[in-house]
């Protein structure tokens, strides 16, 4: 193969798009792990920015993401290495409105405590440089949302269940209350502390 060949070869060029690397470890096995993630269909449960996933055949998965102001993403992707167990590797096909490329790493954590798990993605966002910084303005931080991804995984493998905070209040709430109730009967406060 030429380095032409090679060079059209990569969905994000070399010196083009943005890498991030995240990892973390769970307390399951790698097969375990790696089983759920191979899945691809699994990811949206735990990936809040994927809206779908639909694996077309054993190597190609068709790829839909939230974008900023509600909008979509939609990309085509395939798998360009696999050692079951240790690693799947992935690029998007030509022609997707993302280009993207990554990997996942399946490791045994050290000490017997589960598996260590190692994400490397780069891509190349829709409006380059810019779309990127549009997307950190609303809140899109990629390098964030990817480690709060892989903490919602840890959550559902180890629990059985994501935990989430809606519903419950903050305690801000309550600390407003007493703070007005203060300022209102400075007395009072303190029998609503004890």
């Amino acid at each position: 193969m030429t380095n032409s060949e090679s060079a059209n070869q990569v969905s994000v060029p070399h010196n083009k798009g943005i890498r991030v690397d995240k990892s973390i470890t769970i307390n399951r096995p790698v097969e375990e792990i790696y089983k759920f993630w191979r899945n691809f269909e699994n990811l949206p449960h735990f990936m809040h920015h994927l809206k779908s996933v639909r694996v077309t055949d054993d190597l190609h998965s068709h790829w839909i993401a939230r974008a900023p102001a509600g909008s979509s993403v939609e990309w085509d992707a395939e798998i360009i290495n696999e050692v079951p167990n240790e690693r799947i590797g992935w690029r998007s096909l030509e022609g997707s409105e993302v280009a993207n490329a990554g990997s996942v790493v399946f490791k045994p954590a050290p000490g017997g405590r589960g598996t260590e798990l190692q994400v490397s993605l780069k891509y190349d966002p829709p409006g380059g440089k810019i779309g990127a910084t549009i997307a950190k303005l609303f809140g899109k931080e990629p390098s964030v949302q990817i480690q709060e991804d892989l903490h919602r995984l840890q959550q559902l493998l180890e629990t059985g269940e994501i935990s989430t905070a809606t519903g419950q209040t903050s305690g801000r709430e309550k600390g407003e209350d007493l703070e007005e109730q203060a300022a209102q009967n400075p007395t009072s406060i303190q029998s609503n502390v004890r």
